[in-house]
């Protein structure tokens, strides 16, 4: 079905909720009536569907499919979730995920609950604005064979996965050598990441819009070792050196244990991500709420 998309009615909305959620088990079923009542056809995940009574509900695929607008009910970690199901239907339109923040810091589900209704109602009459969000392509490579591959909206993380000790990662940026972290891990980064994990390991802030991509080391043995900025386009591949036990996780959600001389390739995806902003919504009206700059 295809998507709604600026000066287009919705007709079909997918309800994605976070679970165990007080909150939402509130807000659910006035959604739902408050949707029905104007004539919209409502699609639950498992979440909704509980809070609604109206188990077993569908998979968030099965949501994201017949719906024209996504409205995500929960925090960073659902909507990250929700746009890893809308993906799979981005054949011939393009999915807005309409993201409400129940509680928590929330830098994508920016629309708060006290303002769910009037931008909804605005939203229903195609009257919205969109933010395009880049995401990373990531494949993971053992030998000459391709293991996974995903996308990422957020970030993808290097860690190690067993003992306190650190981890040998040999970075290259289009085929050009780096250098060798000894590290606790690595993250690359989205500009959309960059608010997320690389930000508390020291990570820049990048601006949602800019093309560019951030390889930020955690609690690197060589303090000289900094955050590197690279165009988008560019093309990082991570090398897992030695019995370095590590694990790879991508949007803190889906992981993968690496072996030694396992590749991580990273770039750029063909897919965005489309999230609905209130027209007045800024970046920096964001940071300055959720990180609390100018106060004492």
């Amino acid at each position: 079905m295809p998507s709604a998309a600026a000066n287009q009615r919705v007709k079909s909305v997918g309800l994605i909720a976070k679970p165990r959620s007080d909150r939402g088990a509130t807000l659910v079923p006035e959604l739902i009536a408050w949707l029905e009542a104007r004539g919209i056809t409502v699609f639950l995940d498992e979440g909704a569907a509980g809070y609604a009574g109206r188990s077993p509900g569908l998979s968030r695929d099965q949501v994201a499919a017949q719906s024209q607008l996504l409205v995500v009910l929960g925090g960073d970690g659902t909507l990250l979730s929700a746009a890893r199901a809308s993906l799979g239907h981005y054949g011939g339109h393009d999915l807005p995920l309409f993201a409400v923040n129940l509680g928590g810091l929330g830098f994508l589900t920016a629309i708060k609950i006290e303002e769910l209704y009037p931008q909804l109602e605005r939203a229903l009459h195609g009257d919205f604005r969109v933010a395009r969000r880049r995401m990373l392509h990531v494949e993971l490579w053992r030998g000459e064979r391709r293991i996974a591959s995903h996308e990422a909206l957020n970030d993808v993380v290097l860690t190690k996965a067993e003992i306190a000790r650190m981890i040998d990662l040999e970075v290259h940026v289009d085929n050009h050598f780096v250098c060798v972290y000894k590290a606790d891990g690595l993250i690359v980064s989205t500009p959309t990441g960059s608010t997320a994990y690389s930000l508390s390991a020291g990570g820049p802030i990048m601006f949602p819009s800019v093309a560019a991509t951030a390889i930020t080391p955690i609690c690197p043995h060589t303090l000289t070792n900094r955050p590197v900025i690279v165009p988008d386009e560019s093309e990082i591949q991570v090398i897992v050196l030695y019995n370095s036990p590590t694990y790879m996780t991508i949007d803190g959600q889906v992981g993968e244990i690496l072996e030694s001389g396992d590749r991580i390739i990273c770039r750029r995806s063909e897919h965005c991500i489309s999230l609905v902003r209130p027209p007045d919504m800024m970046f920096f009206d964001v940071l300055r709420e959720k990180l609390k700059w100018g106060e004492r």
